[in-house]
């Protein structure tokens, strides 16, 4: 849970202009009370009152200087040049020195964060990001940031100086007469107190509001990312009166609970303050009656007061928007604790320089254990060894941990026992981004950017020449679909590469790879979801690729894995059998009766329904 340590930490960097503007901003409130004393001590000269002692030495002090007799027109003077002095001549220096710095922190302090954050968007570990979705995580981090820039003016600049204002006023009241100051502090602290109690029950509101609307958005951004499916499926209907009655219950929650409980506490507020300040009215009335204060320090006193007073509407503004952002605060502070994954990013490193790494690509997996709940273990006492240049072929029933064991090749997770060594060195004594550079890996859905078609090409590899992309996609057969984009390799793909069909994302995904030059390249069920001309394409491309460097296949589609060096079956997270194709059919197990069924249903969906 985050505490005001946090928040004051978020500006942590830029404290002494922070200090220096909140200690100019005070002193500018306070210098404002000094206008009310004039004009009282003013109203005394001319009511041919006597002044104060200060007042009468300063008087003396410019009337000798002057050369001139001490009279109440040399006072007037002295007043009058301290009103020119507080309300004019600093009304230049003020901006500069308080008002700047107010949103010059803020904003430097909201992209030093903003750095800091997508730091750790890239560092959480992948288990973060299968438990939430991008629009909660953005929600987080946008009104986390967004908040604490629109709160820091709002402290530093009014709340603070404010306050310093109150505690000037509290002492001038004193000054006067102490029974008016005690009387004056004990009303303002009461009004306090009922103010912050009232609103730390409704920060627990906001609270409660502040996770339900994160999960409204979540699910708005999940409608977005899967809309062909809500349109599929003819959902939109569903899904209209799913957000509808989230909307509705979040409009009564914000209007009948947490607006009205503020609309309440101001009502109280606003008549506690108007009682209040009756009551100093009249104890300062009375006194004066008496002649007990001069008819100066009577309005000066109940000026001041009124100032005060005046004040608890825009304190009372500036508690209730704090409140209402907290929680958004507290969430973006809980993401920002979150512990990193083992592949922390360095915000002070430069762009990545040569790679020490190069690799023969010899992979050995030695008594592999490994579970995402220790007590139910995914893979069991795997012992596999890769060969430099050799393809290997992972196949098995879903489920059986053939994508999990990528995972632990490519350090997502750590093995709870065992260790994988790559050319005979424990890949967790390596560096993690440094080691990952030599792997590549193309999923069954290639991940794409929206930008252009060689934006996406290089993206591994943004030094890679024209000559070696034109030679990765004539590799990976991109270049039978180029003619056909508009403008060749500047075409924008869209959004998740909308643009391209499923067989080109998987061209462009293999063409990215090898643009990085991999010592081990990964197939991950690469060819599953495309039809038989596009899947033709990718094991053509493929092919090329044999005895050129480790490659490593996942496969459902046994017909893309026949030439594979070796074939590695895969059951209930252990190994069942290895060989090549033919000598696995000849043992008659697990990978002969997959084949057989693959066989019999790939006969049946290419046979024709019906002549015509």
């Amino acid at each position: 849970m985050a505490s005001p340590k946090d928040f004051i930490n978020y500006f942590r960097s830029f404290w002494r202009s922070a200090v220096l503007s909140i200690v100019a901003a005070s002193t500018f409130e306070i210098l404002d009370l000094l206008v009310p004393y004039a004009i009282g001590q003013t109203i005394d000269v001319l009511a041919e009152q006597p002044v104060d002692a200060p007042l009468q030495e300063l008087s003396a002090t410019a009337a000798s200087s002057l050369g001139l007799e001490p009279t109440p027109t040399v006072t007037l003077g002295v007043l009058m040049v301290v009103v020119l002095l507080v309300a004019v001549v600093r009304a230049p220096f003020q901006p500069w020195l308080a008002e700047w710095f107010h949103w010059a922190i803020p904003l430097r302090a909201r992209r030093q964060h903003a750095e800091r954050t997508l730091a750790k968007i890239l560092s959480l570990p992948l288990e973060y990001y299968d438990e939430n979705n991008p629009g909660r995580i953005a929600r987080r981090v946008t009104r986390g940031l967004a908040n604490h820039t629109w709160t820091y003016p709002e402290i530093a600049g009014q709340l603070i100086p404010k306050l310093a204002r109150v505690a000037g006023i509290f002492i001038a009241i004193w000054w006067i007469d102490w029974r008016i100051a005690i009387a004056f502090g004990i009303s303002f602290a009461g009004i306090a107190i009922y103010s912050i109690s009232g609103l730390r029950t409704i920060v627990r509101r906001e609270g409660r509001l502040e996770r339900y609307m994160e999960n409204t958005e979540s699910r708005t951004s999940e409608i977005v990312t899967n809309i062909k499916t809500v349109k599929a499926f003819a959902a939109e209907d569903r899904e209209m009166e799913r957000q509808r009655q989230r909307l509705r219950r979040e409009l009564d929650v914000v209007l009948y609970r947490i607006h009205l409980s503020y609309v309440r506490l101001s009502t109280w507020q606003r008549t506690i303050v108007q009682s209040s300040l009756f009551g100093v009215l009249l104890i300062t009335l009375i006194p004066t009656a008496r002649g007990e204060i001069s008819l100066g320090h009577f309005v000066t006193t109940f000026t001041v007061a009124s100032m005060a007073y005046a004040e608890l509407d825009p304190l009372s503004y500036l508690a209730e928007s704090f409140a209402r952002r907290y929680m958004s605060m507290v969430r973006f502070h809980e993401f920002s604790q979150l512990p990193d994954g083992q592949d922390a990013v360095n915000l002070e490193a430069g762009p990545p320089g040569a790679n020490p790494y190069r690799f023969t690509g010899k992979v050995d997996f030695v008594g592999v254990n490994f579970g995402y709940n220790r007590d139910r273990l995914v893979l069991r006492d795997i012992n596999l060894q890769l060969e430099p240049r050799q393809t290997v072929a992972l196949v098995g029933r879903s489920g059986s941990g053939k994508s999990t064991l990528v995972k632990l090749l490519f350090r997502y997770f750590e093995p709870n026992s065992g260790c994988i060594r790559i050319d005979g060195t424990d890949i967790r004594d390596l560096d993690v981004r440094q080691y990952r550079r030599r792997l590549a890996i193309v999923h069954q859905d290639v991940d794409i950017f929206n930008g252009t078609l060689l934006d996406n090409l290089i993206y591994g590899n943004p030094q890679a020449s024209l000559t070696q992309v034109e030679s990765a996609c004539r590799i990976a057969r991109v270049d039978e679909f180029l003619p056909e984009l508009p403008h060749g390799y500047y075409t924008v793909v869209g959004e998740r590469g909308v643009r391209l069909s499923g067989g080109q994302r998987q061209r462009l995904g293999i063409a990215r790879a090898l643009l990085v030059d991999p010592d081990v390249l990964v197939f991950d069920e690469a060819t599953s979801s495309l039809d038989y001309e596009s899947e033709r394409s990718i094991q053509l491309a493929m092919r090329s690729l044999l005895g050129t460097r480790t490659l490593l296949i996942i496969a459902h589609r046994l017909s893309t894995i026949r030439e594979a060096d070796s074939i590695v079956v895969l059951d209930r997270g252990g190994i069942a059998e290895v060989g090549t194709h033919e000598e696995l059919l000849q043992q008659r197990g697990l990978y002969q009766r997959l084949h057989a069924l693959q066989e019999s249903g790939d006969l049946h969906s290419r046979s024709p329904v019906c002549d015509t």
